[in-house]
C-alpha cells in the first residue's frame, strides 16, 4: 500500500470498523483510540506495514513495538508467559498494562516490530473500538502513540490529525481517551520488573503479586521494551560499516543493484532491498542481520545505505550493531 494522499476521520460505527479492518489487513495505517492514549496502528505480522509506520512517526529508533491483541488467548500465540505474567495478565487484561515475555514458537510478529529480539511486548486494550478492530482483524497489531516522534502523545482524534493528516490513511475518532498516559511496562522475563510506568500503578501490581518489583536494570541491562532507551538485538559477528570492496571470508549486507567490488569473495550475500527501496530494507534488516550472523564469518561487510528517510533509522541500527562492545553478548 502507497503512502496516503489524504486521511480520513470516521466515527467509531460499524462501517468505520470495518474500513479499519480491510485497511489494516491490506497494509495500511490506521490511527484508533485505546483507553490510554491513540496508538497508530499497523499489521504486526507484515514487515512492509511496520516499516511504514516507523516512516509516518518522523526520525524513527528500531524500538520494540508493543502488539496488540483481543483477549489473553490470543496473547499467548504470540509470548510465553510463566506464572506472574498469567496472574499479571488475568488481574488487569484488559487494560493499560504491557508484559514483556520470551517469544512464543511460531511467533508470527514481524523482526522489525520486535527489534529483532527473542522476547515480545503484548498489551490487551481495553477501550471497544480497539477491541473491535482487534477482534475483525484477528492479527496482532503495532501501535504506537499516534504522534511524530518527540511530540506529545495524542488523547484525541484532533491530536492526530494536526500530527499525520496525510501520512496515515484513517482515523477512527473514538473521542478523548479515559487514562491519557501510555500503559505501564512490566518485564517478565526473571523477576518482574516495572520497565516504563503508566497508567497501572506499581503497588496494584505488587499486590497481585504479592512481593516488590525487582529494581529497574541498568540502561545497557535493561529487557527490550518500548519506551526504553535500551541497546538493541546486536550481531556476535563483528559488523563493518560502509563496505565499497568486499574481503575473503566475509559475508555482505547489501544494498541496492550495484554489489561492491569483490562481492565474489563474500561466502553470502542478503540484500536488504536489490531495487534501493528503504521500507523493504528496513523490513528485511533485523532478519537479514541474524541470518548473516549465524553464517560462521569472520565479518559481516554492510554496503552504504542512504541516510535519509527510514535510512536515518537503519544507519542507526547498524552503528549501534557496529559499536565496541566491552563485555561479551548474552543472547
Amino acid at each position: 500500500m502507497t503512502a496516503p494522499s489524504t486521511t480520513r476521520v470516521m466515527k467509531p460505527d460499524a462501517a468505520a470498523i470495518a474500513e479499519a479492518v480491510r485497511c489494516l489487513a491490506a497494509g495500511g495505517l490506521v490511527a484508533f483510540p485505546t483507553e490510554t492514549v491513540y496508538g497508530l496502528g499497523a499489521d504486526a505480522t507484515n514487515g512492509a506495514a511496520v516499516a511504514r509506520l516507523y516512516a509516518a512517526k518522523g526520525r524513527p529508533r528500531f524500538n520494540p513495538l508493543i502488539s496488540h491483541v483481543a483477549d489473553l488467548a490470543a496473547a499467548r500465540g504470540l509470548a510465553d508467559f510463566n506464572a506472574d505474567a498469567m496472574r499479571l495478565a488475568e488481574s488487569f487484561w484488559p487494560g493499560p498494562l504491557t508484559l514483556v515475555a520470551p517469544k512464543a514458537a511460531g511467533c508470527p510478529v514481524s523482526e522489525l516490530a520486535t527489534a529483532g529480539l527473542d522476547t515480545i511486548a503484548v498489551r490487551v486494550p481495553r477501550h471497544a473500538v480497539a477491541q473491535d478492530i482487534l477482534a475483525g482483524l484477528r492479527r496482532p497489531v503495532v501501535a504506537p502513540s499516534a504522534n511524530r516522534s518527540g511530540h506529545i502523545s495524542p488523547t484525541t482524534a484532533a491530536h492526530v490529525l494536526a500530527d499525520l493528516g496525510g501520512r496515515v490513511d484513517l482515523i477512527v475518532d473514538g473521542g478523548a481517551t479515559l487514562v491519557g498516559v501510555e500503559s505501564t511496562i512490566v518485564g517478565c522475563l526473571a523477576e518482574p520488573t516495572v520497565l516504563r510506568a503508566g497508567g497501572v500503578p506499581r503497588e496494584a501490581i505488587e499486590q497481585v503479586l504479592g512481593r516488590r518489583l525487582a529494581a529497574a536494570p541498568d540502561e545497557d541491562d535493561a529487557p527490550l521494551a518500548p519506551g526504553m532507551l535500551a541497546s538493541h538485538y546486536a550481531p556476535r559477528t563483528p559488523l563493518r560499516l560502509n563496505a565499497r570492496h568486499v574481503e575473503r571470508g566475509e559475508v555482505l549486507l547489501a544494498f541496492g543493484s550495484k554489489l561492491p567490488g569483490g562481492a565474489a569473495n563474500a561466502t553470502q550475500v542478503l540484500n536488504l532491498s536489490a531495487r534501493g527501496d528503504l521500507i523493504e530494507a528496513a523490513t528485511n534488516l533485523f532478519s537479514h542481520l541474524r541470518a548473516l550472523d549465524a553464517a560462521g564469518a569472520k565479518t559481516i561487510a554492510a554496503m552504504p545505505v542512504p541516510h535519509d528517510g527510514l535510512g536515518e533509522a537503519i544507519n542507526d541500527r547498524l552503528a549501534r550493531a557496529a559499536a565496541p562492545r566491552s563485555t561479551p553478548l548474552a543472547q
